[in-house]
């Protein structure tokens, strides 16, 4: 049994037996999450009575692999950019062709970005960069506070030494960088733009940014797209003109409200503010990235590391098309390999903010296969090779009782400015479909004591 699987099955038994059977402690653990705004849609954004685990050696592999990647991510953005070819290869929409041509002031292609991954014992696979408008750190890093101190972990600390990874600074340090390459002099005031729907209940994330920044003394405002007025080289909601905008909405979820003549993109445009992510981190946010990043014709001179971690801990990934492409170095028929290969084989949408499905084929029959491949061809679609994924124990509070379920395990790292500063780790049933029984759970670095 390795290090951490013996502290899964240590923490476990803690909740069995002894004082902590009492689940009091659990309903207090409970009443502080909604009292510091852990909540969403009227539901506690972490159900589950335990953190996750990840060794050092785990956790400074992540760093330094995810850090390659990202300079071929970086790399790759690049060739995109003055490559018509490569571009088409992403199947941008016109409009988001169009975002992605303006350049945003500064140098970084994602001021903040999110890696996918799945972290098992020895092996590390990434299989999404989330470069939009990526989420999790903040809840994450709230949720490390709240359950440093509880009773269970208190006592566990006795012969572990966990280790809090946070993020919230790292990413008002970038935001403030990269305004200040964009031209930015004076004390920025600070937008969070995000859709505020109207039946909003519960908390957002991205207050607890607000309040973080405040507390760093800066002036914050939460605003919807529909708030935003651009006059006289000037970007503000009301009388709060806007010097950084700190984008909390995706592209394609803002063009299909928007025209491109918004204020937000016109004051982009014209540079009247710096808006971080820019509209080019679309590119990497796509799908399709992964396909030229696992396509070694296009890599073929990038540095050793950024190609040895692709191959090493990137899936293989193509756009879905009819046509002919590479697998393992030999030439095959796309549509055909995989009709052949269902069961290592998944196909996901091009753009998390579609409407469309993601389809394993490992959970399907042949004939259901053969129709996600019908529907994959017609839309903007990625097959992608399986990735074992990783699986534990967590116990959570179920009707006042305690109860265990095995759950599949991702790691988010969390990367500014391309150094990945702190994770967070997302549980769920592992298959499609809303489950009450998912959400962030904190995540501690774990050394047993001398």
């Amino acid at each position: 049994m390795s290090q951490l699987d013996d502290a899964v099955v240590r923490y476990n038994k803690l909740l069995e037996t002894g004082p902590f059977r009492d689940l009091a402690w659990a309903d207090a653990l409970h009443q502080k999450m909604e009292s510091a705004k852990l909540s969403s849609g009227g539901r506690l954004i972490c159900p589950f009575l335990r953190p996750n685990f990840i060794s050092r050696r785990q956790y400074e592999s992540m760093v330094k692999t995810g850090e390659s990647l990202i300079g071929a991510i970086d790399r790759m953005e690049q060739m995109v950019l003055s490559s018509p070819a490569l571009l088409a290869r992403l199947e941008l929409l016109p409009a988001e062709k169009m975002l992605a041509a303006i350049d945003p002031g500064y140098q970084a292609l994602e001021v903040a970005a999110r890696l996918d991954t799945h972290l098992n014992n020895g092996s590390l696979h990434f299989v999404q960069y989330n470069a939009d408008s990526p989420t999790g750190a903040g809840y994450a890093d709230a949720l490390a506070e709240l359950f440093y101190e509880i009773p269970p972990v208190k006592e566990f600390r006795k012969k572990y030494t966990l280790a809090k990874v946070g993020s919230r600074k790292h990413l008002l340090q970038a935001l403030l960088k990269s305004y200040k390459q964009f031209g930015g002099t004076k004390k920025p005031n600070i937008a969070i733009v995000e859709f505020r729907p109207a039946y909003h209940s519960g908390q957002s994330e991205y207050e607890l940014f607000r309040d973080f920044f405040r507390e760093e003394g800066y002036a914050v405002e939460i605003v919807s797209p529909e708030q935003l007025e651009y006059r006289n080289h000037t970007l503000r909601k009301g009388n709060f003109e806007i010097n950084l905008v700190y984008r909390r909405l995706g592209v394609q979820e803002f063009l299909i409200r928007f025209e491109l003549s918004h204020p937000l993109v016109q004051a982009y445009r014209d540079r009247a503010v710096c808006v971080v992510n820019s509209f080019r981190s679309e590119l990497a946010h796509k799908k399709a990235m992964f396909g030229l990043l696992t396509d070694e014709s296009v890599t073929a001179k990038f540095p050793a590391a950024e190609r040895k971690a692709i191959r090493d801990h990137v899936p293989w990934t193509r756009l879905v098309a009819a046509g002919k492409t590479t697998y393992e170095d030999r030439s095959i028929d796309l549509p055909e390999f995989i009709t052949q290969n269902r069961e290592r084989l998944a196909l996901k949408p091009n753009d998390d903010y579609s409407d469309l499905h993601s389809y394993f084929g490992w959970e399907m029959d042949g004939p259901e296969w053969e129709r996600a491949l019908k529907q994959a061809i017609r839309s903007p679609y990625v097959v992608q090779e399986r990735v074992e994924s990783v699986r534990s124990v967590f116990p959570l509070m179920s009707f006042g009782q305690l109860e265990f379920r095995e759950m599949q395990v991702d790691v988010h790292p969390h990367a500014y400015l391309g150094k990945v500063q702190g994770c967070s780790s997302w549980l769920s049933t592992g298959k499609t479909g809303f489950s009450s029984a998912a959400g962030i759970v904190p995540t501690f670095i774990l050394d047993s004591k001398a």
